[in-house]
């Protein structure tokens, strides 16, 4: 009885092998194949839209809080993101896996004398969970494969911005022959690109422009979405000197910055008819509807203190020893005619020596002067006055003891060390004090109309004015005082700086209004503070992230359906 139970049990055992690797393990195998391979993309999938939908800069893949803005997306989150997700989905199927196998084993090989009969359904279930492993790999490449074309997209795409959006900038400033330049003592340099304020949480950013941070936008550390470019509004933001640190006027980058020293010696009248010429050139700017404004209220303040002692008969007090803050005037006229004008008033102190030429680095930039020419500091007309012409002299106005020639031949060859060898486009002389040289006999003939560059020539300034004409395309003379025509102000000093203040509405008076000083009102609207919370991510991160999680979803409803037409072709329903 016992050897006929033995052959029946092992006739059942071969049975049961038979139809357990015959018939039930090839569909006991295809089914826990698909089912693994199911199981792991969706263990991916979940991790994947836990990492890639949140908005907080927490979370399983944290964005960490910039220096100063956030680097593009695709240049580094990205990856950071696909290493969070693989980091976390990789180890977890693996022990997914081994869990699996071993409680298979425990369950059908161990679990007593009935394991010999389970070991086809035993074998089917393991060699279904290790054959995922292929799928998964393909699934994973293909994974990389997906962040690495819309890294590449994204990229293409940020790239033709960025030298679509430089290339507009440099025909922009090229085309409004846009200079930028710092007015602050000891530095005078030449800005390329100034230093930034965020208006948010005032960070300042060195390099705001299309890159890195972005085409359009970089984002601020605040989470503040700043322009890039001009054309997009960047010069509505607050700019600073990347030299020294110091502030920027409004519209830089937009308008040219104009600098324009005011070249002459001690008591050569340069403050005097700086003066003179902002009100002209105000009023004529409110004559055509335009405006002229001081970027620097202690500028707007001086200006007028300087108007109330011109209207009491009074002199304007000495120049500071110091080297000079630029005096900040930002005129704007009808027909799109902007500049920003940088009147560079030093003592007259610093032309009297090289080494104090040299320190006025502001010179180097600027393609035109205004030669500032006191008639009594010439040796020649100082002889030719009588007694009791140069008493009403003395008493009305102090005098230059500085020879005009002398100044401008050390301003010359200070020049002449630039790569144009000191070309100036415009250069405007100013014979100062003329309502007092007209009362002389040396002066009389400007009173009869006599021509003021040949008189110059006449009273010792031939050289000087032959070599004006050499370094200057253009050379313009005008007598100044104190009754001279606002007109014929205005005119010289829009003529050098390049404004057309001559035109249409030449006509019309260009006396200032009484009492009428120039604001420092902004000249350009704020940039407004917009985007997301520091707590979020920005934008640009969101929809990168978005555009990945769309190309996984693709890539899950891809697998199923495949998984779909497997099982269709390999089971009986099939």
């Amino acid at each position: 009885m016992q050897m006929i139970a033995v052959l029946l049990l092992a006739a059942v055992w071969v049975a049961i092998m038979y139809v357990g690797f015959v018939v039930v393990f090839p569909y006991l195998f295809t089914v826990t194949l698909i089912g693994a391979a199911i199981g792991a993309l969706g263990y991916y999938y979940v991790h994947a839209f836990q990492t890639l939908a949140r908005i907080a800069v927490d979370g399983p893949s944290p964005v960490s809080a910039p220096e100063v803005s956030y680097r593009h997306y695709l240049l580094a989150q990205v990856w950071r993101d696909w290493w969070a997700i693989a980091r976390k989905v990789v180890p977890g199927i693996w022990n997914r896996a081994l869990g699996a196998l071993t409680l298979l084993t425990q369950t059908f090989l161990l679990g007593g004398l009935w394991g010999f009969f389970t070991l086809p359904f035993w074998l089917a279930l393991c060699a279904g969970i290790v054959a995922a492993a292929v799928p998964a790999v393909v699934l994973g490449v293909a994974l990389t494969v997906l962040y690495g074309v819309v890294a590449a997209i994204g990229l293409a795409g940020w790239l033709v911005c960025v030298l679509v959006l430089a290339a507009v900038e440099r025909l922009f400033m090229a085309y409004g022959r846009i200079l930028q330049t710092c007015p602050h003592p000891f530095c005078y340099e030449k800005v390329g690109l100034p230093v930034y304020e965020c208006p948010g949480c005032g960070a300042r950013h060195p390099r705001l422009t299309p890159g890195s941070g972005g085409a359009f936008r970089h984002v601020c550390r605040c989470g503040a979405r700043l322009p890039t470019t001009v054309p997009l509004g960047r010069f509505r933001l607050a700019a600073y000197c990347p030299h020294c640190g110091g502030r920027l006027p409004e519209r830089i980058g937009r308008v040219r910055v104009e600098p324009l020293p005011f070249v002459g010696g001690p008591a050569a009248g340069k403050t005097t008819f700086m003066f003179l010429g902002i009100r002209a050139l105000h009023a004529r700017a409110s004559a055509v509807d335009g405006r002229l404004a001081f970027v620097e209220q202690r500028h707007a303040q001086a200006y007028a203190g300087a108007i109330r002692e011109f209207q009491r008969g009074g002199q304007l007090a000495k120049t500071g020893p110091e080297l000079p803050l630029a005096t900040m005037v930002d005129v704007e006229l009808p027909g799109r005619a902007r500049r920003i004008l940088y009147l560079f008033d030093p003592a007259g102190e610093h032309y009297t020596g090289a080494t104090e030429v040299e320190s006025l680095r502001y010179l180097d930039h600027g393609e035109a002067l205004l030669f500032v020419v006191d008639p009594f500091a010439l040796p020649q007309v100082r002889r030719s006055l009588t007694d009791d012409e140069r008493g009403v002299v003395e008493g009305s106005a102090a005098s230059s003891e500085e020879d005009p020639a002398d100044t401008l031949q050390r301003v010359l060859n200070e020049l002449r060390s630039r790569p144009d060898r000191g070309r100036q486009r415009r250069v405007a002389v100013v014979v100062t004090k003329t309502d007092l040289l007209e009362r002389t006999e040396i002066g009389r003939p400007l009173l009869n109309g006599a021509d003021l560059r040949g008189w110059l020539g006449e009273v010792g300034l031939g050289n000087t004015v032959r070599t004006l004409d050499q370094v200057a395309g253009h050379v313009r003379y005008l007598g100044s005082g104190l009754a001279t025509d606002p007109a014929d102000v205005a005119g010289l000093l829009g003529w050098v700086s390049g404004l057309p203040v001559n035109g249409a509405s030449a006509d019309r008076p260009a006396t200032p209004a009484a009492g009428e000083v120039p604001g420092t009102a902004p000249l350009r609207s704020p940039w407004p503070v917009r985007g997301r919370d520091a707590s979020r991510v920005p934008l640009g991160y969101q929809l990168g992230r978005w555009a990945v999680l769309a190309g996984l979803s693709v890539l899950m409803i891809a697998a199923l359906t495949a998984s779909v037409v497997v099982a269709a072709a390999k089971l009986p329903w099939g």
